[in-house]
């Protein structure tokens, strides 16, 4: 079998997420269909990662198997001429038949924007906050949240996973133009987790002790305790390492 790794962007505003969910409109479920009329055969594509209903990517990964020789460069140009126009495929190469775009990744990586004006080009991929942000105390709160860790607290409780811990290596808040981005990388992510932690982060600034606010999260493992989870349209998937 040939093994076939992608690289996609897309615009998930209008998309109830990455992975296939019955009649609705999804990611994978597009991108499934397009290659079924260029390939004429169905095909399992392994996402690594699914990124929830209204959220972009810049990097999402995946990858499919198929008997198929298949000529990369034309490949890539008949799939983005049948796919929306949100949905891109950015590159495809050739790997190892064993690559699995999920299980053998290493490193996620997402952003999060926020806008502190109103923007009509900003509304559809930021949060419109404009309360005061101190960026320096956000960068110093944030590192509570490097290492190994139970995330309870930060992901939906419809999540199934029995194991909850995730190891984040990297949290850092920065302005670059007009817009103020949260990035964060760690080996895996939760339902919902990386906006549960922005909103925490945000919610925390208005609190006279915002690190035993963190720390208690933390130990209630429980969701409530949390802030509320920040718009999904300001998330994006950057970037997938393996």
């Amino acid at each position: 079998m040939n093994n076939y790794r992608m690289i996609i962007q897309y615009d998930g505003t209008k998309y109830a997420g990455w992975q296939i969910q019955g009649d609705q409109k999804t990611i994978q479920k597009e991108i499934v269909k397009a290659i079924k009329i260029v390939l004429k055969e169905d095909v399992n594509l392994i996402g690594s990662g699914r990124t929830d209903a209204g959220v972009h990517a810049l990097g999402q990964v995946a990858n499919f198997r198929t008997d198929k020789e298949i000529d990369l460069f034309k490949f890539r140009f008949s799939l983005n001429s049948v796919l929306p126009d949100d949905i891109s495929v950015i590159s495809i190469n050739e790997v190892e038949e064993n690559f699995h775009s999920r299980f053998d990744a290493k490193r996620r990586t997402y952003i999060y924007l926020i806008s502190q004006f109103k923007s009509p080009f900003y509304k559809n991929y930021s949060y419109f906050y404009p309360q005061e942000i101190d960026l320096a105390k956000l960068q110093i709160l944030s590192r509570l949240f490097i290492g190994k860790k139970n995330y309870s607290s930060f992901c939906k409780k419809s999540s199934e996973v029995k194991n909850r811990y995730c190891e984040v290596s990297n949290v850092s808040w920065f302005k670059y133009a007009d817009l103020i981005y949260f990035k964060i990388s760690a080996d895996r992510f939760l339902h919902g987790m990386v906006r549960a932690i922005v909103g925490t982060l945000l919610n925390s600034l208005k609190l006279e002790n915002p690190e035993e606010y963190i720390n208690q999260v933390f130990i209630s493992e429980k969701r409530e305790a949390a802030g509320e989870a920040v718009p999904a349209k300001g998330l994006f998937l950057y970037k997938v390492e393996y």
